[in-house]
């Protein structure tokens, strides 16, 4: 009989798995037809790991270094492999066989997983898998390409699950479902979702300390939480190659501490305070939750040809009605230009308010306290004497920048709470009064909120936004009616929904029957709701041919021309307004600018502070119609950046900048600065053919010597990879050489014939060293050990991963060997 059960059990638990495939790859059906999903941060990714993954087809070996964006950077966050992490094959595997479906099966599987460690019927979870996987935004940054924080959410469930089984009294089996689960989110290489999950964890954990003190369990509590440590420390090992190098090199990086004196308000120890809170959700905004359009949608949504936009357009400008009605945002909340709204689904929230009546004890307030903190800190500017504290006080906090992205756990804990709380009222586990007044409290709070829009939206606010300042005035009151329509549309919508809700759940109180049909009466409520809103922000027309995903970069007459130069090296910039928010140059060129989340700090305060205005110099220069050389003798950062060539029109010939410095050259001169200040403010009418800018920690390097470089004497490169340069020189006596390659201490190490040389930097991002005189060759070798150390360090957590879950299943086996003896 035993056999039986477990058989039916494995079959049911099949059946789950297999609706959950269906269900994504008919969301993602296009891609079965062999289309590719178009997402503009992966568009990016090409244009950025170009080099990289050249070079890796054509050696076999990993580029750590490129030299296509923003002058040179390291590669460890865009594409570098970590070969110890034995998981790695895993993802792999299941990206390559269902991707981009794949994230959303991952969504759904893992919380199906987390429901059943809970005691939720298999069925019940299933229909929370699909709440919690067809979030709106859980499907709005799959289209966006936000790949690494789709995948990284998707693994979640799996380390949350694997810590509950640990506290619930399964150690071993629930310390390597955790171990596997975090080393995968950590592998997804999202360390922001990573790390709020830790902070979903640690709220768990706080509470079952209180709770193991107040019972006076505090030993068994310590030991859960060894089993746990134990667990992230194998985790982290797992990872520790990736982990240790991205966290050597976010010390140099605009997630670490700016040298500079400015600003000293707006700083931390990481990110910018005014660049963390960029992405804030607006305090009104929380209404998305509950009703999708209640701010406009996403900033991408246009009036339909039923508005009143439309009306106004058609009698004021007959022949372009429609492709003025394109420019038109029905956007309107706080943030900068958005993809789509937080809707976690009319039903869901109403689940979740439902189960705030229902579920008792320590679930209950773990979710509710992580989905409050959340939820304030995703207010971000808007909620900022609590943002500032977290940003000044708690460790790493800085280093992350969009708040909004916290409402991850948001999304995470409502469904979670609502589907414990309908678990319960299906088992049985609820008084009838007790249930008759959650029932009605909760529809008359989530029901009552969208009927009060659904009647008078107008006290949603003015449904203005900043940038309606475009349009003329008799178009901006069309756009404001549009938009109130559109909230009294979506609130009458999600008040169907919670009524249909309230109906189901009522009618099977009534009948006192078994729940597996109205489960699936849920399930389908919940599935037509969030598949509706999710279909407006990603839907088969983000879908393009195999054809057209393959040439998303075309060579246009500026790169052919430019690409004829058969010098080693050289660089390029767009001369366009995101020039340094852009990776299309990329893929062709060594690109001064480029497309990253986490430039060098030095690099970034470069653009700021030197780039951006000489760029306007060249601008200013060029509609002055100046002479070329002129106007290139005054942009002293773009010629040390061996800035070759500048693309103002991509179908003309590029622009060359005959001033530019090449890839090394001798200087006569040196100053000596005190700090970065200094240095920085140097860069600004300086000759940097001439002129080295030294900081003083470095003045030992050429202190009390004098360079004299004769015209004779040169040095040029004679071979690039993107972890190896190698120049020869001939000098009549000891040089000072300045490269335009940015300077990087962590990895990069100068050989001369062979030896080990110092160098250091120069210029505020630069290298120099001085070289003897005579003939030599000086090799630059990027040999970072963080890497290789690292490597060493996963093989090892990876093996001792492996030793546990065999000696885990041998004992099983061997368990059920004797109970059959």
């Amino acid at each position: 009989m035993a056999g039986i059960k477990n058989s039916k059990n494995i079959l049911s638990n099949l059946i789950i798995i297999a609706a959950i495939l269906i269900i994504a790859m008919a969301y993602f059906y296009p891609q079965l037809e062999g289309k590719i999903l178009e997402q503009s941060d992966i568009t990016h990714f090409k244009g950025t790991s170009k080099e990289i993954s050249d070079y890796r087809k054509e050696t076999g070996k990993q580029a750590l270094w490129t030299g296509n964006v923003f002058s040179g950077m390291p590669t460890y966050l865009i594409s570098v492999s970590y070969p110890g992490n034995f998981v790695k094959p895993f993802q792999l595997t299941f990206r390559k066989l269902f991707h981009p479906a794949a994230m959303l099966i991952l969504y759904m599987l893992g919380f199906y997983i987390l429901l059943l460690t809970l005691g939720v019927n298999k069925w019940q979870s299933l229909v929370g898998a699909i709440a919690f996987g067809f979030s709106s935004y859980f499907l709005i940054i799959i289209g966006a390409g936000h790949n690494t924080k789709a995948y990284a959410i998707g693994y979640i469930a799996l380390l949350i699950a694997g810590m509950l089984m640990v506290f619930k009294g399964k150690r071993i089996p629930g310390v390597i479902l955790f171990t596997l689960g975090l080393s995968l989110n950590i592998f997804a290489n999202h360390l922001q979702i990573t790390y709020y999950t830790f902070i979903l964890a640690g709220i768990y954990v706080i509470i079952e300390l209180i709770n193991s003190v107040r019972e006076k369990r505090i030993v068994c509590f310590g030991k859960n939480i060894g089993l746990l440590a134990i667990g992230a420390v194998i985790a982290v090992g797992m990872n520790f190659s990736q982990l240790y190098t991205t966290y050597e090199y976010s010390k140099f990086t605009i997630r670490g501490p700016s040298e500079l004196t400015t600003e000293k308000e707006n700083r931390t120890t990481g990110l910018d305070k005014d660049y963390v809170v960029q992405y804030s959700l607006g305090i009104d905004e929380t209404m998305t939750f509950l009703i999708p359009d209640y701010m406009g949608g996403a900033s991408q949504i246009n009036p339909d040809l039923k508005s009143e936009s439309y009306k106004v357009l058609r009698q004021q400008t007959p022949q372009n009605a429609r492709q003025n009605l394109a420019a038109i945002s029905m956007y309107h909340g706080d943030q900068p230009p958005t993809s789509g709204p937080v809707y976690l689904g009319a039903i869901v929230v109403f689940l979740f308010v439902l189960s705030l009546f229902i579920v008792k004890g320590t679930y209950k307030w773990w979710l509710v306290a992580a989905t409050l903190l959340s939820l304030f800190l995703a207010w971000g500017k808007n909620f900022m004497w609590l943002t500032n504290i977290f940003l000044d006080y708690i460790p790493l906090y800085n280093k992350f920048r969009a708040p909004t992205i916290m409402l991850v756990v948001v999304e995470f804990c409502v469904p979670l709470l609502g589907f414990i709380g309908l678990s319960e009222i299906f088992k049985g586990n609820v008084p009838k009064e007790k249930f008759l007044r959650a029932l009605r409290w909760s529809a008359i709070i989530t029901g009552g909120i969208t009927l009060i829009f659904m009647i008078l939206p107008g006290i949603a606010g003015d449904f203005s936004s900043p940038y309606d300042t475009r349009y003329p005035d008799w178009l901006t009151d069309a756009v404001l009616i549009d938009r109130k329509n559109m909230l009294r549309s979506d609130a009458f919508r999600s008040f169907i929904f919670i009524d249909l809700a309230t109906v189901t759940l009522y009618v099977w109180h009534l009948l006192k029957t078994k729940a597996g049909l109205f489960t699936a009466v849920l399930g389908i409520l919940i599935l037509i709701d969030l598949w509706g809103v999710d279909q407006r922000y990603l839907n088969k027309n983000n879908f393009e041919s195999k054809k057209q995903s393959e040439n998303i970069f075309t060579e246009t007459p500026a790169d052919k021309a430019i690409l004829l130069d058969k010098d080693i090296s050289y660089r390029v910039l767009p001369y366009i307004s995101d020039a340094f928010m852009n990776a299309r140059a990329s893929y062709f060129h060594k690109n001064v600018g480029g497309y990253h989340a986490a430039k060098l700090r030095r690099y970034n305060e470069v653009i700021e502070h030197c780039l951006f205005p000489e760029m306007d110099s060249l601008s200013s220069g060029l509609r002055a119609r100046r002479p070329v050389n002129s106007v290139f003798a005054v942009l002293p950062v773009l010629n040390m950046l061996n800035t070759k060539y500048l693309i103002v029109d991509v179908n003309q010939q590029p622009l060359r900048n005959p001033m530019a410095l090449g890839n090394v050259w001798f200087v006569n001169n040196y100053r000596i600065v005190n700090n970065a200040d200094e240095e920085i403010a140097a860069l600004s009418g300086f000759d940097p053919g001439n002129t080295a800018i030294i900081d003083k920690r470095f003045e030992n390097y050429v202190s009390g010597k004098t360079f004299t470089a004769n015209q004779n004497e040169n040095i040029l490169l004679e071979k690039y990879e993107p972890n190896y340069l190698m120049y020869k020189y001939n000098a009549r006596s000891e040089q000072l050489a300045v490269f335009s390659e940015v300077y990087y201490e962590k990895g990069w190490n100068a050989y001369i014939d062979g030896e080990k040389t110092p160098h250091f930097r120069a210029n505020y991002i630069l290298r120099a060293m001085v070289v003897p005189q005579g003939e030599h060759q000086v090799e630059f070798k990027f040999e970072p050990k963080s890497y290789y150390i690292g490597n060493k360090v996963s093989y090892a957590s990876s093996i001792i991963l492996l030793l546990i879950i065999i000696g885990f299943v041998g004992n099983e086996i061997r368990k059920k060997q004797k109970a059959k003896q």
